[in-house]
């Protein structure tokens, strides 16, 4: 971890208004639902550049966002993220937002059940249930399915991974790449005590630790763990989608970020790792103007634009 004077100042200036909450806590949880509930009244519900709708279907939902002027029939699943236990895709409004505006593409923003009251596997059916509609829905929406990507961020980062696996496993429709941003992958992390003595903002490795246990139902780093769960713990990787992994080097999660980049090269997928030197965890939605955040906006655009083949 880098001393916090490694952090770019623009990027610190912002975490001072940060609220620091004992996540992994009942406590921290219900502050995370406190959030959740005024960012509610909030919510983006379209502009005369892109539409918004809720859709309901299964267990949750997803929330749609296309471009009023559609220039093409990609789209993208999003999955926020919350450490497995908190958060809602209202609350990436100003992501998909900006992806929409930027790329011209739909995105399905998958909503989900979270832990602890609902553990593995509720949230990933969830997402793997928004794949679906929006696969069953494409043509509806004026879209391809198979010209698809599927990302996230943090636990949703994790989910995204984890539903590519699964997805490949069944087989079918294949989305063309996924995305992970500053992706939670491997609930071990949570086992390394210099880790847990180091300073990291906004998700810290207690939280880390509380965040695991309430999804897996158990301790982390236990020698079995359900599969798709964990999706560093997958042995095989081959035939993955291509992957494009962005995160800050003072990120809680960079160490296991990079191990499972290695790790799809190894096994012959194409993977883009992007570190941004001092970006702390959500970086670039904490300030997405700061002089770290512009280039890495900017690469996972374009990684997105040679995906899918955009203009």
């Amino acid at each position: 971890m880098m001393p916090a004077d490694e952090i770019p100042l623009d990027i610190r200036r912002r975490l001072r208004w940060l609220p620091h909450l004992p996540y992994h806590t009942a406590l921290g949880r219900r502050g995370l639902a406190a959030i959740t509930l005024i960012g509610s009244f909030f919510q983006f519900k379209g502009n005369a550049r892109v539409k918004a709708w809720w859709v309901h279907h299964g267990n949750k939902g997803c929330k749609v966002y296309q471009p009023v002027d559609k220039r093409t029939d990609a789209i993208m699943l999003w999955i926020h993220g919350g450490g497995y236990i908190g958060l809602a895709a209202s609350l990436d409004d100003q992501f998909c937002r900006r992806v929409v505006e930027e790329l011209g593409i739909t995105v399905v923003s998958a909503e989900y059940r979270l832990a602890p009251k609902h553990r593995f596997p509720a949230g990933l059916d969830d997402c793997h249930a928004s794949w679906q509609w929006m696969l069953d829905h494409a043509a509806e929406l004026g879209c391809d399915a198979s010209r698809s990507i599927v990302a996230g961020e943090s636990a949703g980062g994790g989910l995204a991974a984890a539903l590519a696996q699964r997805v490949h496993d069944e087989g079918g429709t294949q989305p063309l790449a996924q995305i992970l941003v500053a992706p939670m992958l491997d609930d071990r992390t949570a086992l390394r005590e210099d880790l847990t003595r180091e300073h990291h903002y906004i998700w810290n490795n207690q939280n880390n630790y509380g965040g695991w246990t309430c999804y897996l139902g158990q301790e982390p780093g236990q020698a079995e763990v359900p599969r798709y769960s964990v999706p560093a713990r997958r042995f095989l990787l081959a035939n993955l989608p291509p992957a494009w992994i962005g995160i800050g080097t003072a990120d809680l999660f960079l160490d296991e970020s990079v191990e499972y980049a290695n790790r799809l090269k190894e096994a012959g997928v194409d993977c883009e790792l992007v570190l941004a030197k001092g970006g702390v965890h959500a970086f670039h939605g904490i300030h997405p103007e700061a002089e770290i955040s512009i280039p890495f906006w900017d690469s996972l655009f374009a990684f997105s634009r040679r995906t899918l083949n955009l203009a």
